[in-house]
């Protein structure tokens, strides 16, 4: 009725008001208290409370905020560390629907009461993000146990002008700051919002992914009950486990950390350099480890975001982390220059790799004595965010995505070693994938026999090194290591 709308208006003013006052007084704040401003612990301060304002604006807003907040929460490469630690919350914190809210959607989209579908529903979610939460229930036709993903009431009649409000603020901290440069992360949520707001898209999405790794026995992902699935609701396999970056869950069931991480890098190697199709939302929240009959698997949750990449693409990617991996400083200049990113290369590289540009061109990143450094690098980035915002214009706008699973997985990664490194390991998995998918576009492009014995005889080789190089890093990892070490080569080369 005319009640109804009046409050969906004065809603819509008053989530409005609040994202606005609050980016305003950051934008002033940065403006005239940090003018001359020198000292870091006045300046950290200032991020601090600016970063906790901003953050805690989203969670009360809700929805497409929420999603941009856990955007933020990932760009190390851009931040500065406080904004960084404090979005990260968001991932594991968003706000919950009341149940009686969820029955409602439950019931609308579903066609009949919660009562007759499911014999049991839990009450308490599982987990809740920014546009669904995710209740264990019990269908009430086969008693298979399920999870049910249902869509927040709200987050449909806010998603339209939640995107307006966030352009217009980016459009004015445009012209207030004009060295910063935001239209790559409006393009990012208009382009991905839709996607995330169909289910049937997910679940499609979810079992695209399943049939690309049938033969991945250490991969689950769920399976979808159609007949239970729409728009806003998505009904799928319940499955248990720990959160991928639960040292404590893996201690207690017997699983291995470089395992795990084994195993997610040459999954997520195998979508971007082999597949072409990535799971674009890879936070612990979405990766569960278990233990089923004596081996170790990971679960796969939470499809609605991917990313397809052209072949053109994917194949100047390869070779752009073939340049990395080799620190071959021209030719990370020709990937970079086709990728669009021109002058700005050894920064891009930077963002890509997480490494400083030293490290690149010295032995390469996969030097079994590069350390992932991230407040170094988070230092530097404070000093290039201009530049860096401009890379992030210049480049294909499926690449931005990419560098947002590339953060999330590495910060799994030094979660659970508690150190700051990207290991030897993953990088070795990564040369492997990136071997193949670039033996396999030659194989296509081959005219002669000849050509054809020779790619088969140089991929053969190169991939015997990266074998033996995995078995002395093996080694390098038991008490032989010391003694083997000095064996390890000290970068990936093939």
């Amino acid at each position: 009725g005319i009640n109804a709308e009046y409050g969906k208006v004065a809603t819509a003013l008053l989530r409005t008001g609040r994202a606005v006052g609050t980016v305003s007084k950051a934008a002033v704040k940065y403006k005239y208290r940090t003018w001359g401003v020198t000292d870091e612990q006045e300046i950290s301060q200032i991020h601090k409370s600016t970063a906790e304002a901003i953050c805690d604006m989203c969670s009360v807003n809700g929805g497409l905020f929420i999603k941009v907040g856990q955007h933020i929460g990932t760009l190390d490469y851009l931040l500065p560390k406080e904004y960084v630690r404090a979005f990260k919350i968001l991932h594991d914190g968003a706000p919950e629907s009341s149940l009686e809210s969820v029955r409602k959607v439950l019931a609308s989209e579903l066609g009949a009461p919660p009562d007759e579908i499911f014999s049991e529903f839990d009450p308490s979610p599982l987990g809740s993000a920014s546009l669904a939460q995710v209740h264990r229930a019990v269908l009430r036709s086969s008693n298979r146990e399920v999870a049910v993903k249902v869509q927040h009431s709200t987050v449909q009649e806010h998603s339209k002008i939640d995107t307006i409000v966030i352009e217009f603020l980016a459009k004015a901290m445009d012209k207030v700051f004009p060295e910063f440069e935001f239209d790559w992360l409006i393009d990012t949520i208009k382009r991905n919002l839709p996607k995330e707001l169909d289910f049937v898209q997910e679940g499609q999405n979810c079992e695209h992914m399943s049939r690309l790794f049938t033969d991945t026995p250490f991969l689950k992902v769920p399976k979808i009950y159609w007949e239970h699935t729409n728009r806003r609701v998505l009904c799928m396999e319940y499955i248990d486990g720990g959160k991928v970056d639960d040292a404590e869950y893996m201690r207690v069931h017997g699983i291995s950390k470089s395992e795990v991480l084994g195993y997610l890098s040459k999954i997520f190697s195998q979508m971007i350099f082999v597949r072409g199709y990535i799971h674009c939302d890879p936070h612990p929240g979405n990766v569960l480890v278990q233990k089923v009959e004596g081996k170790t698997r990971l679960v796969l949750l939470d499809h609605g975001l991917y990313q397809s990449l052209t072949d053109d693409f994917r194949i100047t990617y390869c070779k752009l982390w073939q340049a990395l991996l080799k620190g071959d400083k021209e030719r990370i200049m020709k990937q970079a220059d086709r990728l669009g990113v021109g002058k700005y290369y050894g920064l891009f590289a930077c963002m890509v790799a997480s490494r400083t540009w030293d490290d690149i061109t010295g032995s390469g990143i996969a030097d079994k004595n590069s350390k992932l450094d991230v407040n170094r690098l988070q230092e530097e980035a404070v000093r290039q965010i201009p530049q860096i915002s401009q890379v992030l214009n210049y480049i294909p706008r499926q690449l931005i995505l990419i560098l947002k699973t590339n953060d999330l997985l590495r910060g799994i990664e030094c979660s659970l070693l508690n150190r700051n490194t990207q290991g030897v390991g993953t990088f070795l998995n990564m040369a492997r994938y990136c071997l193949s998918a670039l033996t396999t576009h030659k194989l296509h492009k081959s005219t002669s026999l000849r050509k054809t014995i020779v790619i088969y005889y140089t991929y053969t080789v190169c991939l015997l090194k990266l074998k033996f190089m995995k078995f002395l890093y093996w080694v390098s990892l038991t008490r032989l290591g010391g003694y083997c070490d000095k064996f390890l080569p000290s970068h990936v080369a093939f």
